[in-house]
């Protein structure tokens, strides 16, 4: 697909009227490469998931999964590089019932050729699962040797899908050229409402038949400072936003190139609102441009 049928074809997508299974069937988007669907709300694990032996702590992520599990969660992404995050869920997942719903979604990050087999190897045994559902280059680094790995592991059926990812805005330039040069499944990059700098990536992916992962949707948290003591302008709750991890979220899920956005939380009543971003009505791309306008007047 073109930049011009996407373009021309997304309001149908996404902007019709809120019928009541226009609305229900928001809350998956397909995947672009096979006919499987996510829920657009995911969970992150960065930070959140890295708890050494604290039962406490290990209780609240617990109850964090049960939470997105009950809402119809599905992708988790982590990663090596997630401290513990890995080992966590391998302790947590078989205790909770999740079958058929769960996405795993990790990452290779090394310089070096060798190492990239060996962290797949780990994040197999760490998550206990005979395959994982995506895994992705992190930041681009060593990608000819990592992608080289990641292609042999999809062929052996040690992986479904593979992809690149990259965050904080890096590398923006690297990123179009490996979607327009080489077969992936997969973007993982940042955009969020304060750093919208991969809008056009996100075009350039629908067009390559790309799914496109959102990572860091609250700008690590600071979406919130920003907003803090404020109440919801009263005009975003005709778009479904009940609080403002909802107000952030949506408009991120509201574009069409969008597959899947993955906020971390470890508090499981926060991810009760954030998977509550996936429900009801999506802003149209001019309510959208108000929910830019209006928080960057804050």
């Amino acid at each position: 697909m073109d930049r011009r049928a996407f373009l021309a074809l997304a309001p149908a997508l996404l902007w019709a009227p809120d019928t009541p299974a226009a609305i229900d069937a928001r809350r998956r988007r397909r995947l672009p490469r096979g006919e499987e669907t996510l829920p657009v709300i995911g969970m992150g694990t960065w930070l959140t998931f890295d708890v050494a032996d604290d039962y406490e702590a290990i209780q609240r992520r617990r109850a964090v999964l049960q939470r997105f599990f009950a809402a119809g969660g599905g992708m988790i992404d982590a990663s090596p590089m997630y401290g513990r995050a890995e080992w966590l869920l391998g302790q947590l997942l078989p205790e909770l019932p999740h079958a058929g719903r769960l996405f795993a979604a990790t990452k290779i990050w090394s310089a070096f050729d060798s190492t990239g087999p060996r962290q797949l190897d780990d994040s197999l045994r760490l998550w206990r699962q005979p395959r994982l559902d995506a895994v992705l280059v992190h930041n681009l680094l060593n990608w000819r040797a990592h992608l080289r790995t990641l292609r042999q592991a999809r062929d052996a059926g040690r992986v479904r899908y593979i992809g690149i990812s990259t965050s904080h805005g890096r590398r923006h330039d690297d990123v179009a050229r490996l979607l327009r040069d080489e077969q992936l499944d997969l973007l993982q990059i940042t955009y969020n409402l304060v750093d919208d700098s991969a809008e056009p990536l996100l075009h350039l992916a629908a067009e390559r038949g790309v799914g496109v992962v959102v990572n860091r949707p609250f700008d690590a948290g600071n979406l919130f400072h920003r907003v803090a003591g404020r109440t919801l302008p009263n005009w975003a709750r005709d778009i479904g936003c009940a609080d403002w991890a909802q107000y952030f979220l949506k408009w991120i899920i509201s574009h069409p190139a969008v597959t899947c956005a993955i906020p971390a939380t470890s508090n499981p009543e926060h991810m009760d609102q954030n998977m509550a971003a996936g429900l009801g009505r999506l802003p149209d791309p001019a309510a959208r441009g108000r929910m830019r306008e209006y928080l960057r007047r804050l």
